[in-house]
Protein backbone atom coordinates (compact mmCIF):
# COMPACT_ATOMS: atom_id res chain seq x y z
CA UNK A 1 0.00 0.00 0.00
CA UNK A 2 1.24 3.84 -0.61
CA UNK A 3 2.32 6.08 2.07
CA UNK A 4 -0.69 8.19 2.50
CA UNK A 5 -2.80 10.38 5.45
CA UNK A 6 -4.85 7.99 6.84
CA UNK A 7 -7.88 9.63 8.35
CA UNK A 8 -9.16 8.84 11.83
CA UNK A 9 -11.85 11.32 12.19
CA UNK A 10 -13.75 13.83 10.00
CA UNK A 11 -15.41 16.80 12.17
CA UNK A 12 -17.86 18.49 9.66
CA UNK A 13 -19.20 21.25 12.01
CA UNK A 14 -19.72 24.55 13.46
CA UNK A 15 -18.32 26.22 10.00
CA UNK A 16 -15.19 24.21 10.05
CA UNK A 17 -13.69 20.55 9.16
CA UNK A 18 -11.94 19.03 11.21
CA UNK A 19 -9.62 16.28 10.61
CA UNK A 20 -7.50 13.99 12.75
CA UNK A 21 -5.55 10.92 11.17
CA UNK A 22 -1.75 9.34 11.28
CA UNK A 23 0.84 9.16 8.50
CA UNK A 24 0.95 5.55 7.15
CA UNK A 25 3.82 4.37 5.13
CA UNK A 26 6.43 7.07 5.60
CA UNK A 27 10.01 5.76 5.38
CA UNK A 28 10.95 8.82 7.69
CA UNK A 29 9.75 10.39 10.71
CA UNK A 30 6.72 12.61 10.13
CA UNK A 31 8.21 16.08 12.04
CA UNK A 32 6.71 19.75 12.08
CA UNK A 33 5.65 21.97 9.19
CA UNK A 34 3.17 19.83 7.76
CA UNK A 35 -0.10 21.60 6.41
CA UNK A 36 -3.43 20.32 4.88
CA UNK A 37 -3.64 21.05 0.90
CA UNK A 38 -6.79 21.08 -0.63
CA UNK A 39 -6.40 20.55 -4.36
CA UNK A 40 -9.39 21.43 -7.22
CA UNK A 41 -9.62 18.58 -9.12
CA UNK A 42 -10.81 20.43 -12.14
CA UNK A 43 -8.17 23.05 -11.64
CA UNK A 44 -5.14 21.44 -9.87
CA UNK A 45 -3.24 24.93 -9.98
CA UNK A 46 -5.78 25.91 -7.59
CA UNK A 47 -5.26 24.75 -4.09
CA UNK A 48 -5.78 26.08 -0.48
CA UNK A 49 -3.54 25.40 2.33
CA UNK A 50 -4.00 25.35 6.46
CA UNK A 51 -1.17 24.07 9.12
CA UNK A 52 -1.37 20.73 10.84
CA UNK A 53 -0.55 20.00 14.13
CA UNK A 54 2.00 16.70 14.14
CA UNK A 55 3.14 14.74 17.29
CA UNK A 56 4.18 11.14 17.61
CA UNK A 57 2.93 10.32 13.72
CA UNK A 58 -0.62 11.89 14.39
CA UNK A 59 -2.23 14.92 12.72
CA UNK A 60 -4.64 17.23 13.26
CA UNK A 61 -6.18 20.34 11.66
CA UNK A 62 -9.17 22.24 10.92
CA UNK A 63 -10.48 24.48 7.86
CA UNK A 64 -12.74 26.80 7.54
CA UNK A 65 -15.46 26.29 4.56
CA UNK A 66 -15.56 29.87 4.36
CA UNK A 67 -11.95 29.60 3.17
CA UNK A 68 -13.63 27.19 0.41
CA UNK A 69 -16.74 29.63 -0.37
CA UNK A 70 -13.89 32.57 -0.67
CA UNK A 71 -12.45 30.22 -3.21
CA UNK A 72 -16.12 29.45 -5.06
CA UNK A 73 -17.08 27.04 -7.46
CA UNK A 74 -16.27 29.12 -10.88
CA UNK A 75 -15.21 26.78 -13.72
CA UNK A 76 -17.45 24.80 -15.51
CA UNK A 77 -20.35 23.93 -13.13
CA UNK A 78 -22.17 24.24 -10.25
CA UNK A 79 -19.86 21.96 -8.01
CA UNK A 80 -16.34 22.05 -7.29
CA UNK A 81 -14.58 19.03 -5.77
CA UNK A 82 -11.27 19.78 -3.85
CA UNK A 83 -9.20 16.49 -2.84
CA UNK A 84 -7.61 16.21 0.43
CA UNK A 85 -3.92 15.81 0.96
CA UNK A 86 -1.07 16.35 3.30
CA UNK A 87 2.01 18.21 2.65
CA UNK A 88 5.67 19.14 4.15
CA UNK A 89 6.55 20.58 1.27
CA UNK A 90 8.66 17.72 -0.03
CA UNK A 91 6.11 14.91 0.07
CA UNK A 92 2.48 15.03 -0.42
CA UNK A 93 0.02 12.09 1.02
CA UNK A 94 -3.43 11.73 -0.17
CA UNK A 95 -5.62 11.60 2.47
CA UNK A 96 -8.26 8.41 2.68
CA UNK A 97 -9.66 5.83 5.27
CA UNK A 98 -7.77 2.42 3.67
CA UNK A 99 -6.88 0.34 6.95
CA UNK A 100 -10.20 -0.29 8.62
CA UNK A 101 -11.55 -3.23 5.79
CA UNK A 102 -14.84 -1.02 4.93
CA UNK A 103 -14.42 -0.74 1.28
CA UNK A 104 -17.21 1.27 -0.54
CA UNK A 105 -17.54 4.27 1.78
CA UNK A 106 -19.00 6.57 -0.85
CA UNK A 107 -22.08 4.84 -0.42
CA UNK A 108 -21.60 3.55 3.49
CA UNK A 109 -20.43 7.21 4.96
CA UNK A 110 -21.88 10.46 4.47
CA UNK A 111 -21.57 13.58 6.20
CA UNK A 112 -23.01 16.61 7.40
CA UNK A 113 -23.33 19.16 4.85
CA UNK A 114 -22.42 22.76 5.66
CA UNK A 115 -23.39 26.16 4.55
CA UNK A 116 -22.04 29.96 3.90
CA UNK A 117 -25.46 31.69 4.45
CA UNK A 118 -23.40 35.15 3.70
CA UNK A 119 -22.01 33.43 0.66
CA UNK A 120 -25.37 33.00 -0.64
CA UNK A 121 -25.87 29.46 0.80
CA UNK A 122 -22.77 28.04 -0.58
CA UNK A 123 -22.61 24.42 0.94
CA UNK A 124 -20.01 22.17 1.68
CA UNK A 125 -19.84 18.35 2.79
CA UNK A 126 -16.99 15.70 3.39
CA UNK A 127 -17.10 12.26 1.21
CA UNK A 128 -15.23 9.56 0.25
CA UNK A 129 -14.61 8.91 -3.25
CA UNK A 130 -15.11 5.61 -4.99
CA UNK A 131 -11.20 4.93 -3.74
CA UNK A 132 -11.44 5.57 -0.26
CA UNK A 133 -9.49 8.70 -0.62
CA UNK A 134 -11.13 12.40 1.05
CA UNK A 135 -12.33 14.84 -0.42
CA UNK A 136 -14.97 18.04 -0.46
CA UNK A 137 -17.75 18.85 -2.47
CA UNK A 138 -18.92 22.53 -3.17
CA UNK A 139 -21.87 23.28 -4.28
CA UNK A 140 -22.88 26.97 -5.06
CA UNK A 141 -25.92 28.14 -3.08
CA UNK A 142 -29.63 27.08 -4.04
CA UNK A 143 -31.50 24.36 -2.85
CA UNK A 144 -29.55 21.09 -2.37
Amino acid sequence: MKPHAEMDEVWPRDGRIRLVGRFHGLTGPAAGGWELLLVRRDDTGRSLSHPVGVRGGRFEGELPVTDLAAAGTAGTAAVAEWDVHLTDGTVRLRAGRRLDDIRGKKKIMVFPEQSVPEAGGFRVRPYYTVKDNLSLECRAGGPS
